[in-house]
């Protein structure tokens, strides 16, 4: 079972969250960084590709045993699902169409969203830019696990559940932490969802639509792309707060693992971070960084002076706005 861990609470900081202040001074040396703040519009056809691949693996596995659906959808419907909640993310920061084509931006998150079985895009956007915004922010940014979390899933088996039931947590997550309004969109996304699902179902059978669920929550929970989930903000050393992951795991989530890149340029495309840690090399080469998923999931399971509580919090300040 392992030992339980020393941590009884969360690193309360008193200080801004360092991108800003970071992207402020790489911007003032690189100035011809801002060349990178761009829509990827190669995205958009990586999506519809990845759509059009399950598509057709919903049609593959309509009449195999059960043993080989529940197979494909760990070995390649979880990859592509896990990829596309990425894409999704990328999505929900403009990068498809840009800012001045938001609204195209939703739609399409919502098309991306349909091989998943869940309705995803829109709730996450809302979330996910008060994560940015409001980095550690207490009753704010959902991302922070709650006091159960932190306080139950403190032996090496219960986190290692923990890691298994990521879907769920972040799923009733926001309705704990930060609840919102239901809005009009977050409706549309749910009836798209519901009216493929029942497709699905109609012409192809149990099996796809098993596939289907069983690949999103499976590629999200126990996986070796779920690592970016604790390599991200989880403090493995104190006093620093997001890493960045340059391994080939890379390719499959649109530079995900370029963290800190990320915060200190949410507008700028995955596809362009690589280049943003090029050329900005002295601010970020001397930061701490990891190259396997999978070891970031062992060490938080043995690791015991971690757990769900290593993350920093903050009491946010003045007027909260929110998506």
């Amino acid at each position: 079972m392992g030992n339980a861990v020393a941590r009884e609470d969360f690193e309360w900081v008193y200080t801004d969250q360092p991108h800003a202040d970071r992207r402020k001074a790489i911007l003032a040396k690189h100035p011809e960084i801002k060349a990178l703040m761009k829509p990827d519009y190669n995205l958009i056809w990586v999506v519809v590709l990845m759509v059009l691949g399950q598509l057709i693996a919903f049609y593959l596995v309509k009449d195999l045993d059960w043993k080989w659906v529940m197979f494909w959808a760990y070995v390649f419907g979880s990859c592509i699902s896990h990829s596309m909640t990425l894409a999704i993310h990328e999505i929900s920061h403009n990068s498809a169409f840009g800012n001045c084509r938001a609204m195209w931006n939703r739609w399409f998150g919502i098309f991306a969203n349909l091989p998943l079985g869940l309705p995803y895009s829109i709730s996450f956007k809302r979330y996910h830019m008060d994560h940015h915004r409001y980095l550690g922010g207490d009753g704010i940014d959902v991302d922070i696990p709650t006091d159960f979390e932190g306080w139950f899933f403190c032996t090496r088996f219960r986190k290692f559940i923990w890691i298994v039931l990521q879907p769920f947590f972040y799923a009733i997550r926001p309705l704990c932490i930060n609840p919102k309004p239901i809005s009009r969109l977050e409706i549309i996304n749910l009836l798209a969802q519901l009216s493929f699902d029942v497709v699905i179902y109609y012409y192809l059978g149990i099996k796809s639509a098993f596939y289907m669920l069983a690949g999103s929550i499976l590629g999200l929970g126990l996986h070796p792309i779920s690592g970016h989930f604790i390599a991200e903000h989880y403090m493995f050393l104190k006093g620093h707060e997001t890493y960045s992951y340059y391994g080939p795991l890379n390719l499959l989530t649109f530079n995900v693992g370029y963290h800190n890149e990320h915060h200190d340029f949410p507008n700028i495309p995955g596809k362009n971070l690589p280049l943003v840690k090029k050329i900005a090399a002295e601010y970020y080469d001397h930061l701490p960084q990891y190259n396997s998923w999978i070891k970031v999931l062992y060490d938080f399971v043995m690791d015991d002076s971690i757990s769900p509580y290593s993350r920093m919090k903050r009491k946010l300040k003045g007027d909260v706005k929110q998506d």
